[in-house]
C-alpha cells in the first residue's frame, strides 16, 4: 500500500541519503514553491519522520546530498533557478543542517552535481544555467567553502533530467 508524506510546495527534486548515519536511507526534496528543503528522516520500518525545512534560495530546482567538507556527513547543496546560486547547508549531525551559504552562478540554475572535477579530493559543485547558456563550476576550497564560479558556454538551456 501506498504511503504519503507532507513536503514543501512543488517539490522538483529529490535526494535519497542516508544524512543522519544511521544505515537507512532518509529522503531530501528540493521545494522549490516554498523556497526549502525537505528533510524526512527514516524511523527504520519502512516509514519516515515529519519533515523538516531549511531555507535556501529562490526556487531550489535541483538537490544534491554530498560530503562537502570532509567530516563523513552529507551535506545538501541546491540549484536555486530564481536566485542564480546555489545554497550549501552543512550537516550538523543527527540529520541536522546549518543555515545555507549561498555562491553565485549563472542565470537559472536547473541542476546541480557535485563531484571532484580537479582530482584534489574536495567535491566541487558544477550548475547547468538554463538561462545562461552555460555550465558553472565552483571548486571547493576546503572545509566545505567554493570559490567563485567560473561558467563555460554551452548549448541553448542546458539542462539535467
Amino acid at each position: 500500500s501506498q504511503t504519503t508524506y507532507a513536503i514543501g510546495a512543488n517539490s522538483y527534486s529529490v535526494a535519497v541519503v542516508d544524512v543522519n548515519n544511521d544505515n537507512r536511507p532518509d529522503i531530501v526534496t528540493a521545494n522549490y514553491g516554498g523556497n526549502n528543503v525537505s528533510v524526512l528522516l527514516n524511523t527504520g520500518n519502512g516509514t519516515f519522520s515529519a519533515q523538516t525545512t531549511y531555507a535556501t534560495g529562490t526556487q531550489p530546482f535541483s538537490v544534491a546530498v554530498v560530503d562537502v567538507n570532509n567530516d563523513n556527513r552529507p551535506d545538501i547543496v541546491t540549484a536555486n533557478y530564481g536566485g542564480n546560486n546555489v545554497s550549501v547547508l552543512l550537516n550538523t549531525g543527527n540529520g541536522t543542517f546549518s543555515a545555507q551559504t549561498t555562491y553565485a552562478t549563472g542565470n537559472n540554475p536547473s541542476s546541480v552535481a557535485v563531484v571532484d572535477v580537479n582530482n584534489d579530493n574536495r567535491p566541487d559543485i558544477v550548475t547547468a544555467n538554463q538561462g545562461g547558456n552555460n555550465v558553472s563550476v565552483l571548486l571547493n576550497t576546503g572545509n566545505g567553502t567554493f570559490s567563485a564560479q567560473t561558467t563555460y558556454a554551452t548549448g541553448n538551456n542546458p539542462s539535467s533530467g
